[in-house]
């Protein structure tokens, strides 16, 4: 865990803003020992609400400001907004449905940011996601059509999830022929 994601877990917005200013580490580091979390992912998953301001919304922002990328997906193939919405962090979800980050991808089990809300019984999130998931499809459509290239991809992820996916399949299909 490097010195930014110990900051934004802890949700400190000066500390990070330094830590970004001085280019110390780098915002879409994943860290191993915590299933693949970037400081993105903690800083969402946190509520820094009884911080003083700035807040765990602001440090989003500047973490995004400063090249974290929302799509960038933990080892379970939760994106930022899946930990915001099992958080129940509503303004961290309008922060990154504001920025046209990915709040509609499914993790490896198929769930997208919108269950995990369900799940975890945020319903003024459920209500937001509902609504905000149509206008990612659409803003997601619109920037094809015109040629507008998105980060929403994690690509990394993407192989890795894959891999998983044909393992799971393999045993599956083991088991069901044993």
């Amino acid at each position: 865990m490097t010195e930014l994601h110990q900051a934004a877990a802890a949700g400190s917005f000066d500390q990070v803003e330094e830590i970004l200013r001085q280019n110390r580490c780098d915002p879409n580091q994943k860290d191993i020992d915590w299933n693949s979390k970037t400081p993105l992912h903690w800083a969402a998953a946190k509520d820094h609400s009884v911080m003083p301001f700035p807040g765990h919304a602001e440090i989003v922002r500047i973490l995004i400001e400063h090249g974290a990328r929302p799509c960038l997906m933990t080892e379970h193939g939760w994106t930022a907004a899946h930990l915001a919405a099992e958080s129940g962090r509503l303004a961290v979800l309008r922060l990154l449905h504001s920025l046209h980050a990915p709040i509609d991808k499914e993790d490896f089990c198929g769930d997208k940011p919108v269950r995990i809300a369900e799940i975890y019984g945020h319903q003024d999130c459920v209500g937001y996601l509902k609504k905000a998931e149509t206008e990612c499809q659409a803003y997601r459509k619109m920037a094809a059509q015109k040629g507008i290239i998105l980060d929403d991809t994690d690509e990394e992820w993407g192989e890795h999830g894959k891999e998983k996916e044909e393992s799971r399949i393999s045993q599956s299909n083991t088991r069901t022929q044993a």
